[in-house]
């Protein structure tokens, strides 16, 4: 297969001299138990393909962007009890998104996107702290929030359950085990009534909420399925990333509305003549 030039473990010195580079991706995702049918890699493996399949779209459009290695850890700390689910806090991954940001600064690239993977992984707090110490534009997206995964699937768990599975299908069947052998993702749901009503929140403690680790059951899950939701997520995303190449990171905003001139005034009814 021939390298592709928007894939930077893929490219050589030879093109990256020749490119100027107006976008960077890092997709980010983590390390960890997903119920018995999935690979502990599915949140790396699902977040590469659809940023690389995003990262494609951009480039056949003239946009300049480059995907970086992916960070295969991310924010564990309610999943420690389960063995090698490796965590890192977000004081390190503020670390190291900072180190890559300043580096990729002083390389000349204006933006970075961090692609997110894993919803234990928040970034909107560490581009509010790194920002304004930085030239480089931060943005951040989760790729599962880019499409409403309702409108492709019937069962919306939120890990391990048909929405992922059916993308592993697509993105590297050969690692998913027969549905036969995947548990049903049952959730034991709070006790607690604002948080079952989502306005309240606080982390969950994965082996109190299921026995399998999965949330959401995966049987109803296709490859079919995979296909048509990641296609539709990375034409989304790779749409994004046009945009973003082409916008000025110091002004990325449309003008002011033009104001609306105030019809004229007709004659005054009654008072002096």
């Amino acid at each position: 297969m021939p390298a592709r030039p928007y894939i930077l473990a893929e490219t050589r010195w030879s093109t990256i001299r020749e490119t100027r580079y107006e976008v960077a991706v890092l997709p980010w995702a983590a390390t960890e138990a997903h119920n018995t049918h999935l690979p502990y890699a599915t949140d790396t493996l699902e977040t590469d393909y659809i940023a690389a399949e995003a990262a494609r779209r951009a480039w056949e459009a003239g946009a300049k962007v480059m995907v970086l290695p992916s960070v295969p850890f991310g924010v564990q700390t309610g999943q420690l009890d389960i063995p090698f689910c490796l965590n890192l806090n977000p004081s390190t991954e503020i670390a190291v998104l900072e180190d890559v940001a300043r580096s990729l600064q002083g390389q000349g690239i204006r933006k970075l996107v961090i692609l997110n993977g894993h919803g234990g992984n928040d970034f909107r707090t560490m581009i509010r702290e790194l920002q304004p110490r930085l030239e480089i534009f931060l943005c951040a997206a989760n790729w599962y929030k880019i499409v409403d995964p309702a409108e492709y699937f019937d069962d919306l768990g939120d890990h391990a359950g048909e929405m992922e599975t059916s993308v592993m299908l697509h993105v590297a069947p050969s690692l998913v085990a027969p549905l036969s052998q995947a548990g049903e993702g049952k959730e034991r749901r709070s006790s607690i009534t604002a948080m079952r009503e989502g306005w309240a929140w606080a982390p969950r403690r994965w082996t109190k909420v299921s026995s399998d680790t999965g949330v959401g059951n995966p049987r109803a899950a296709t490859r079919e399925k995979g296909e048509r939701y990641a296609s539709a997520v990375a034409e989304h995303l790779g749409r994004f990333l046009v945009e973003l190449a082409a916008v000025d990171p110091n002004d990325p905003y449309q003008p002011e509305p033009t104001p609306h001139p105030r019809p004229p005034r007709g004659p005054r009814q009654g008072g002096k003549a």
